[in-house]
């Protein structure tokens, strides 16, 4: 029983630890561009979008889908980012722990 509780308490742990983790990635920012860095947006560590900022330069009324196209790709570029930094923090979390393929945290 010992070992039960032991391994209770770890669970624990680990879920505080996953706990502050989600907290303090949603107060960090990443943010991705396209266009040559004219169209910027920035998302939080959760992925929830913050800010978009576009060169004025782009912004023509007849050519409205190429700035949708560029906003697209610089939210994705920051998706990206924040993808990597959650690993990375996944990764620190968990000591380097290989999770299995599919296997996602947090639940």
């Amino acid at each position: 029983m010992k070992n039960l509780s032991q391994m209770m308490k770890q669970a624990q742990e680990m879920q505080d630890r996953m706990q502050a983790m989600q907290e303090r990635l949603a107060e960090e920012e990443v943010s991705g561009a396209s266009g040559g860095g004219m169209v910027t947006v920035t998302l939080n560590g959760k992925g929830v979008l913050r800010r978009v900022k576009l060169d004025p330069s782009l912004v023509d009324p007849d050519d409205i889908e190429m700035l949708e196209d560029l906003i697209v790709a610089a939210f994705n570029d920051a998706r990206a980012k924040v993808d990597t930094l959650v690993a990375e923090r996944m990764s620190e979390l968990t000591g380097g722990l290989q999770l299995p393929p599919g296997f996602k945290l947090p639940f």
